[in-house]
């Protein structure tokens, strides 16, 4: 079914969200694999930042849009984009979706293979750490939706997962968002968990929510585009 994309923007503190009338992207796709390269529409992920204080809430600068690709990459090629000023040094933006049609309370072994364009080089020096090696790409999933909560005035995750370089029980580290030495235009890079697969525990429903998104120690502004995200499993009986 064709659908009008519409893009509802917000800055930092505001969930953003992209939606497509008449489709419920958020029960869609039904199972897996899963994969999106986006050039229909943003699937029905939504993006968020959390990790930093009420007192920052206005300098995280989060912005999120569905669009093309940066110059020198194929512009008319649909990404999301996710973009802000880490001024807590340790934000972390991030996308999720929902997919169901899954086992109720099963485990499913999970493999990652994430596409996105970066700039930052692997090696370079920023304040607090690298812009390319000290942003580290993270993906898991949740049998609950993950919220952003407000607890003693910071805003954090309400699933675990991790600090940073550290992988918490609700998301995998894929590596970081270097593109090697001396980069200083977009490229394409890909990051999976090939070689570690990642557990997860469908709810009642049959349901598991997709996590994948940036855990920065780089005290400055990144701008990244997710331009596909696929996801393969097998029930582990």
């Amino acid at each position: 079914m064709k659908s009008t994309l519409f893009l509802v923007s917000a800055l930092t503190g505001s969930l953003l969200t992209f939606t497509a009338c008449h489709q419920d992207n958020n029960v869609l796709p039904s199972g897996f694999p899963y994969q999106s390269s986006f050039q229909r529409d943003n699937d029905g992920w939504v993006a968020e930042i959390t990790d930093y204080s009420v007192d920052q809430k206005d300098i995280m600068e989060f912005k999120s849009a569905y669009k093309g690709l940066p110059t020198p990459l194929d512009t008319t090629r649909k990404s999301l984009m996710l973009e802000s000023m880490n001024r807590s040094d340790d934000a972390f933006m991030f996308l999720k979706k929902k997919v169901t049609g899954l086992q109720p309370n099963k485990d499913y072994s999970l493999l990652f293979e994430i596409e996105l364009a970066s700039k930052y080089a692997t090696n370079s020096i920023g304040i607090g750490g690298s812009p390319g090696g000290s942003v580290f790409l993270k993906a898991g999933a949740s049998s609950i939706e993950p919220v952003k909560e407000l607890k003693d005035d910071f805003y954090s995750l309400n699933v675990d997962k991790g600090a940073q370089n550290n992988e918490g029980t609700a998301a995998i580290l894929l590596g970081n968002i270097g593109v090697g030495d001396d980069a200083t235009a977009y490229k394409l890079i890909t990051r999976s968990n090939a070689d570690k697969p990642f557990t997860a525990k469908t709810n009642a429903q049959g349901e598991l929510w997709l996590i994948v998104g940036t855990d920065s120690g780089f005290e400055g502004l990144t701008t990244l585009y997710y331009s596909s995200i696929k996801v393969t499993t097998k029930t582990i009986l």
